[in-house]
């Protein structure tokens, strides 16, 4: 087994905070596992726990549509993972003790995938792996760095479906996505749409 498979496995049977006995399934996370893009965010949600995938529900089926609008794709440029990997009840946002729990595992997952960009979406995964008092709406959109890592916070999916108006800026930080994709990936990516 490798050392990718061998933390998904640890996943599975983590038991070092207490999401662990509400959950239904661990979400360790999918995608290329070469991706040159890794995208992170909070914690599963209703949906993402009863099917074991990230993003899966109505969020999910906006970024699907964001990513191919960007000309990328789950199986070939993107890895998708959260700050925790089970999901918290009501989906609240995860507490201090549970993104600690579990980062060390997104860590480990960064590591290996060793992504050029990290797309952190949403308010939960800035804080988790940028600073703790961060502000989505203040750094959304500017590139930062992350040991190393290139990395563009931007708006979570539901903000965009709760409040439609943040979707222009969203689009805005993505086309830096497809920007930078060019210009350290792949200088021939093609998006109709940019």
């Amino acid at each position: 087994m490798d050392e990718f498979e061998s933390i998904r496995e640890e996943v599975q049977n983590c038991r070092k905070c207490t999401l662990c006995e509400t959950r239904h399934n661990v979400v360790f996370g999918e995608g290329n596992r070469h991706a040159p893009i890794m995208c992170i965010g909070e914690g599963p949600g209703y949906y993402e726990d009863m099917r074991g995938r990230p993003f899966v529900g109505k969020s999910g089926e906006l970024l699907d549509k964001i990513f191919a609008a960007c000309g990328f794709s789950r199986q070939t440029h993107i890895f998708i993972g959260n700050i925790v990997k089970c999901r918290p009840p009501e989906n609240r946002d995860p507490k201090p003790e549970e993104r600690e729990a579990c980062i060390p595992y997104l860590y480990r997952q960064i590591e290996l995938i060793n992504p050029k960009i990290i797309i952190l979406l949403g308010a939960t995964a800035l804080k988790g792996l940028i600073d703790p008092n961060a502000r989505i709406t203040q750094l959304r959109g500017q590139w930062l760095d992350w040991k190393g890592k290139l990395v563009m916070p931007t708006y979570h999916p539901s903000a965009l479906l709760r409040n439609p108006g943040l979707k222009r800026d969203a689009w805005n930080d993505f086309k830096k996505v497809i920007d930078k994709y060019r210009e350290i990936v792949d200088p021939s990516h093609y998006c109709k749409y940019h």
